[in-house]
């Protein structure tokens, strides 16, 4: 099937990473989406439940194929989602630095009559930072719009990140490999 891919993100890492794709797709935004969940969920069920809430807001032709996505931070059994503020972002790369977090990506593909999700998670280490370098990260590079505060392919991913397992891309946002593995058995490319 010949499939008009539909992305249903305002991230512009999840953009870049499409693009890296090389797949044709339109950006389709739905404001104000609830992104909260219940309690009780295991911590890989929880950005796919927020990415199936996403993609429930969505109408869609019979033609079109929507990719929706969420990423969480998980560490010492919480979310650490967006800081609302630079205090909240200092306070979460503090809890971070020293110590291995996991980055968990929820997708949801949908059309009329499919809806398949799945989830990726990859597990990183932040070496010593000092508050410093927080201050100077927070300030300058602004983080509020990135869960647990930060951006891998940012400074502070250049100079606190000393390890990863898993995929780099799911960290900045979409697992770009899964995905296109996904997209492949739906036969969507």
């Amino acid at each position: 099937m010949n499939w008009k891919i539909i992305l249903g993100s305002n991230s512009p890492r999840r953009r870049e990473l499409m693009d890296g794709l090389g797949l044709p797709y339109e950006v389709r935004l739905m404001p104000g989406t609830d992104e909260s969940y219940p309690d009780g969920l295991a911590p890989e069920e929880i950005p796919v439940f927020i990415s199936q809430k996403k993609a429930s807001a969505y109408t869609l032709a019979s033609d079109e194929l929507l990719i929706t996505a969420d990423t969480i931070v998980w560490l010492d059994g919480r979310v650490m989602g967006k800081p609302h503020d630079n205090q909240e972002a200092c306070s979460m790369l503090r809890h971070l630095r020293e110590r291995t977090h996991h980055v968990i990506t929820g997708v949801t593909l949908s059309s009329i009559g499919l809806q398949h999700s799945f989830s990726c998670t990859s597990d990183v280490t932040f070496g010593p930072l000092t508050d410093d370098e927080i201050v100077y990260y927070v300030t300058h590079f602004h983080p509020l719009d990135k869960a647990g505060a930060y951006g891998i392919q940012e400074w502070i991913g250049y100079v606190g990140v000393t390890g990863l397992r898993g995929s780099y891309f799911n960290v900045m946002g979409l697992p770009v490999q899964r995905l296109y593995t996904e997209l492949k058995k739906l036969n969507a490319i």
